[in-house]
């Protein structure tokens, strides 16, 4: 299969690649604007494979968009502006390269007969839930502009197939956490600052609960999806692990060798949901589960920061804060 990967120099898309590149015979295209959140050097040795191939560009510009879907079998869509407090500020940025961008690309796959369009999203278009756990057909209740933009792709995506049978599968997946993610997410925010002997906001106090990923098992279930999900159908992706921010602190100040009298209690964030959770019963069903320990998951980032701070430390000066 010649598989077109959009946004796959960027933190999950470059896992994916690697996911594909180790796992199938397939070829892989990589679209990517390298913007603050890309960079080659996620694609690692990968770069060097005769089934890879990287293409500079922006997935709003229209004619490299259809040059690129016509020659290829299907396309998993990870491109994104994905940040929520920069989204504050940009909220119509957001809008054009998350929803028109998305548009583009199925007008695309439309024409030219896709087999299988993957977009990938979120958990926070489910918006908070005090209690209980969204399953695919919940409603759609985001409550910042990188959540509503994300939101308005999904039904962008899912009318393509409704109104075209473009076929599309949406995965929504909880917090992704992994090696060479940017340090504006607040793991590696929390990890590269505790590592430079700084110290750490936590927001409120530190209540918010949120479900954790290992990126690697993002990846594996995109996958799946790509090649056993339903056309027009929505599949959840989550993590073992929910965590309140305290608790998540409390594990990265273990792994990093710091106490507590590292940590700053800072107001809390506009607009910061309280709580999500999700199911993934229908993800299990195509065999997807999550298979990475938390802890460990959490030791080999924090290692691979250790390891790697000329790769994060100019990257400081570009990240704002985050929280999860």
């Amino acid at each position: 299969m010649r598989l077109l990967v959009t946004g796959g120099a960027g933190f999950i898309g470059s896992h994916y690649v690697h996911h594909v590149l180790s796992t199938t015979d397939d070829h892989v295209t990589v679209l990517d604007a390298l913007t603050y959140a890309g960079s080659l050097e996620n694609l690692g040795p990968e770069l060097r494979s005769n089934r890879l191939t990287f293409v500079e560009g922006t997935i709003l510009d229209p004619d490299l968009v259809d040059d690129l879907v016509k020659t290829h079998d299907a396309v998993v869509h990870l491109a994104a502006e994905s940040h929520v407090d920069r989204s504050f500020l940009a909220g119509g940025h957001f809008l054009t390269v998350n929803v028109l961008g998305t548009q583009l690309l199925l007008d695309a796959a439309r024409r030219h007969r896709v087999g299988k369009f993957v977009h990938v999203s979120t958990d926070e278009v489910y918006g908070p839930l005090p209690e209980g756990t969204a399953a695919e057909d919940a409603p759609l209740r985001p409550t910042v502009p990188y959540a509503a933009s994300k939101a308005a792709s999904d039904l962008v995506a899912l009318s393509a197939y409704a109104t075209h049978r473009v076929p599309v599968c949406v995965t929504r997946s909880s917090n992704n956490y992994g090696p060479r993610q940017h340090p504006e997410k607040v793991i590696p925010r929390f990890v590269t600052k505790l590592l430079k002997g700084e110290r750490i906001g936590l927001h409120g106090r530190g209540e918010h609960v949120r479900n954790w990923i290992h990126v690697s098992d993002n990846a594996t279930g995109i996958d799946l999806v790509l090649r056993h999900g339903t056309p027009g159908e929505v599949y959840n992706l989550g993590g073992g692990t929910d965590l309140t921010n305290r608790q998540l602190t409390e594990h990265i100040l273990r792994v990093c060798g710091a106490s507590w009298d590292s940590v700053d209690y800072i107001q809390d964030r506009q607009s910061n949901d309280l709580r999500y959770a999700m199911t993934w019963a229908k993800a299990a069903r195509l065999g997807y589960h999550p298979r990475r320990d938390f802890e460990d998951g959490l030791t080999e980032t924090t290692d691979w920061y250790r390891a790697k701070s000329d790769r994060w430390t100019p990257l400081h000066r570009n990240a704002g804060s985050s929280v999860p």
